[in-house]
């Protein structure tokens, strides 16, 4: 997949394409049967018709009213490695500033899709809005595709049929604040997961006989309501000092890397872990929100510094405080227990 941050880095002969414009946050399941469409009129228009989304380096409410602004599913980098999961040709990541905000409606048309990239449809969801003030809607989409010669796809809400509801980012949040990672996976179509890097804790975990990785304070991503899951973790290697990637210019994101965000070398390590979410209550000495990892059956690791997702299969249980460490060790047993038997189950049903 080719990846442009700015409509400019678009080559002069690249296109026809189709195009998906939206916030793609999360990549979710909604969000992935329209790409199927997407690509579905790509293969119809024929050989050389590139398959292209539209998407924003950041959320638009993040500068136009940044105390109603969602916290994001996924960083650009993320968002990136999912959409090249989908086998689209290429993405384009806008830049959402004062100058992009202003700009009029017919200006976003006539820059983004019609001059630099040769659109032939569109697609959109039928609340979508666009150009300054949010003045753009598909109504006027329309009048402008006649105009410049593509034709407009309005693109209904996928449901889930089980409760009648539109799959969408919000809901997503929905039931991981609900500590629902199962219902998150539905949604999604993958594990709920949280991005960041390994660094050192209280080390705790290692005196009770369970060492675990922990992520640095904010990680990338929704975190879970506070308790112990079953899931994964994903080592992508040490990182890469953040601004050493070059992102303003036109690249390829491959799907089984983290683009912009750890560098070239061996493949990702995916291990089984027992996670914790929460400031051990157990302890008095515990000031912040943690999320912690122990990898199940592996000793002597050294991540500190590392690259890492955190995937979420199951849940085992809430956070809950002990009288004393022998009955919190006792239970940290059970719970890596617990988590083998899920994600051994989770193995089979992938199967």
């Amino acid at each position: 997949m080719i990846v442009f941050h700015a409509p400019e880095e678009v080559p002069a002969d690249f296109g026809p394409a189709v195009v998906a414009i939206g916030k793609f946050d999360g990549v979710h399941a909604g969000h992935r049967a329209l790409i199927g469409m997407l690509r579905e009129k790509s293969a119809a228009l024929g050989a050389g018709t590139r398959s292209v989304v539209v998407t924003f380096d950041r959320h638009p409410m993040s500068l136009l009213a940044p105390e109603k602004c969602p916290a994001a599913l996924t960083d650009v980098p993320q968002k990136l490695q999912l959409l090249a999961e989908t086998g689209i040709d290429a993405a384009l990541v806008l830049r959402f500033d004062a100058e992009r905000a202003a700009q009029e409606p017919r200006a976003f048309v006539e820059s983004v899709l019609v001059e630099h990239l040769h659109s032939k449809v569109v697609l959109v969801g039928r609340d979508f809005r666009y150009g300054r003030g949010g003045a753009g809607d598909v109504a006027l989409l329309h009048t402008l595709g006649a105009e410049f010669g593509f034709e407009v796809t309005v693109i209904d809400d996928v449901q889930n049929l089980s409760v009648a509801r539109r799959v969408s980012s919000t809901w997503v949040r929905e039931v991981l604040a609900e500590g629902d990672v199962e219902a998150a996976r539905e949604l999604l179509g993958r594990p709920t997961s949280l991005r960041g890097e390994v660094v050192h804790g209280l080390k705790r975990g290692r005196e009770l006989g369970f060492p675990t990785a922990n992520l640095e304070p904010v990680p990338v991503g929704v975190i879970p309501a506070d308790g112990v899951y079953a899931g994964w973790l994903v080592d992508y290697g040490p990182r890469v000092a953040e601004g050493s990637a070059d992102i303003g210019t036109a690249s390829e994101a491959a799907p089984d890397t983290a683009p912009d965000t750890a560098p070239e070398g061996p493949a990702p390590r995916r291990y089984p872990a027992a996670i914790s979410i929460g400031n051990n209550p157990t302890f008095v000495d515990v000031p912040v929100h943690q999320v912690e990892a122990h990898i199940l059956d592996e000793s002597g690791l050294d991540l500190y510094g590392h690259l890492v997702d955190v995937q979420f299969v199951g849940r085992i249980r809430g956070m809950v405080a002990y009288e004393g460490v022998e009955p919190l060790i006792r239970q940290i047993a059970d719970d890596v227990e617990r988590a083998r038997e899920m994600l051994g189950n989770a193995n089979s049903l992938s199967h």
